[in-house]
């Protein structure tokens, strides 16, 4: 009996043996997160406790390859499986953007000040960047497809966001290699209006000022999707014309474009809504005014600010219909202090004010109270 006891008590200590020799070298499985984005197609985050992994799946068209960071809050700890990504310590204090679009975010989020430099800063249109611009707190570095190395290396931010359009990228290979912290954002790849404007939980995270984007976002979302279902009231269509010449070829937004979806959601014909890909396409002139000819509306004719420029560029564009009923209605009237567009900065960020003054254009009885921002009429 007493053999049998001894046996059962050295068994037990082995398998404590086991257990205390096994257990120290396993490491600590990474809760399942749930992607906390739901209509950008080309970002994911997960929260974890201590770190946040922020992934870019679509850093330029048709790519082949996806980009991991993991952000790392104070004292946060994170797990060796995650160590082979690039680490940014959150929350930021200095950062380097490289496109106007993300200016609106980090104002909207109350983080302007800490934007220390931008490639060619007369493109900003802000009033509130202009005047740290001007003052000298933002500086310029450079261009987008050649970031003046030596002085972001003065500046040393605690980031630089940058984009690619492709996957060769020497000039951000070189600011790496030179220690800096550098992150892709692929807003620009996204088509959807709202799948655009979420990218704003992009520098949430980036601050710790998740649940600030979080309600900034939820705010337009709603916006959007009420102003939306006001317009789906309306029982006629609008015919609309878009683009202008260039080079001897018309260029129309592509059918599944970012441009082409807010015309629809605005209850509009627009007259190359079936064409495939979300780009634009080239289409001779004498095709352009057998389609559009009579189109009720012409939106975004390229930069010109009035009717008479536009007619001395090409007599031709008084053929249409939309041109002598004065229904043409551009962008590129509301430009920033240097001469910036207002549209190209603001407008992925709000796209509940691009769907606003569309429908004030096409149907202006549904949002009689509204006051175009973006679009004026040419004149």
């Amino acid at each position: 009996m007493k053999s049998v006891q001894n046996t059962a008590f050295y068994f037990l200590v082995f398998l404590l043996f086991i257990q205390c020799k096994e257990n120290p070298k396993k490491e600590k499985t990474i809760a399942t997160s749930e992607n906390e984005i739901q209509y950008a197609e080309g970002l994911e985050i997960y929260k974890h406790l201590g770190f946040t992994i922020l992934k870019i799946t679509n850093p330029w068209p048709e790519a082949k390859e996806s980009f991991t960071y993991i952000l790392q809050e104070k004292n946060g700890i994170i797990p060796d499986s995650l160590k082979q990504f690039p680490l940014i310590q959150i929350p930021l204090k200095s950062i380097v953007v490289t496109s106007t679009t993300h200016i609106p975010a980090l104002e909207l989020l109350g983080v302007e000040n800490t934007l220390v430099g931008f490639p060619d800063t007369n493109y900003i249109s802000s009033e509130k960047t202009r005047k740290r611009i001007d003052t000298g707190k933002v500086r310029d570095v450079g261009k987008n497809e050649s970031l003046n190395t030596e002085v972001l290396i003065d500046m040393n931010p605690n980031l630089i966001v940058s984009f690619g359009l492709n996957n060769s990228n020497p000039s951000l290979d070189n600011l790496q290699k030179s220690g800096l912290k550098v992150i892709l954002n692929g807003d620009w790849t996204e088509q959807s209006p709202l799948g655009k404007a979420e990218w704003i939980k992009f520098f949430g995270v980036l601050y710790g000022l998740d649940s600030k984007a979080n309600t900034i976002f939820s705010d337009i979302v709603k916006e959007y999707n009420s102003t939306l279902a006001l317009a789906q009231k309306v029982t006629q269509k609008p015919t609309v014309l878009c683009g202008a010449m260039y080079q001897d070829q018309w260029y129309v937004p592509q059918g599944e474009s970012w441009a082409a979806l807010f015309l629809k959601d605005a209850q509009s014909q627009y007259l190359w809504a079936d064409t495939k890909g979300n780009g634009s396409s080239s289409v001779p002139f004498e095709a352009v005014l057998e389609k559009a000819q009579n189109a009720d509306f012409w939106i975004a004719p390229g930069d010109f600010s009035s009717l008479k420029e536009m007619s001395k560029s090409n007599p031709h564009y008084n053929q249409f219909a939309s041109f002598k009923n004065k229904k043409v209605y551009s962008y590129a009237i509301k430009k920033g202090a240097k001469g910036g567009i207002i549209y190209f900065e603001w407008s992925p960020t709000r796209p509940d004010w691009v769907l606003k003054d569309l429908i004030k254009i096409f149907h202006p009885e549904l949002l009689p109270n509204h006051k175009l921002f973006f679009f004026q009429k040419l004149e």
